[in-house]
């Protein structure tokens, strides 16, 4: 297993973190097969999504905002319940195939980590 850590500066941001898992697979020298990224937080998570116009991650930044709005009614005392709530949306893990050492993902996909309670620093483990 592989740990990568990420520095987050704002509540939400989504990361592009596709080319420090390509480099944990060649790092493992998984040849062939799936590698998972996981994400243990309770207010973070891990996605594939596009990688081609910036304005994608914005508009799923936007979107659940507007349907988990930071400021709801919830009952959670620590104040963050609207990152849980996301957080469990994206999920806390994806698993990718690999061949020739290679992640094989589309043309237009990257893998995107998820903070919903930034800034933090957090954890990625890659396997």
């Amino acid at each position: 297993m592989k740990t990568i850590e990420i520095h987050t500066q704002e509540r939400t941001a989504f990361v592009n973190i596709t080319v420090r898992v390509q480099a944990a697979v060649v790092e493992l020298g998984v040849k062939a097969g799936a590698v998972t990224v996981f994400v243990p937080h309770t207010t973070a998570g891990v996605t594939i999504n596009e990688n081609a116009d910036p304005d994608v991650v914005t508009d799923i930044k936007a979107g659940l905002e507007k349907i988990i709005p930071w400021n709801g009614h919830y009952q959670h005392n620590e104040g963050n319940s609207a990152a849980h709530i996301k957080a469990g949306l994206m999920g806390s893990s994806v698993q990718v195939l690999v061949e020739n050492s290679r992640l094989q993902l589309g043309t237009w996909q990257a893998i995107y980590f998820c903070e919903f309670d930034g800034p933090r620093t957090r954890l990625i483990w890659i396997g």
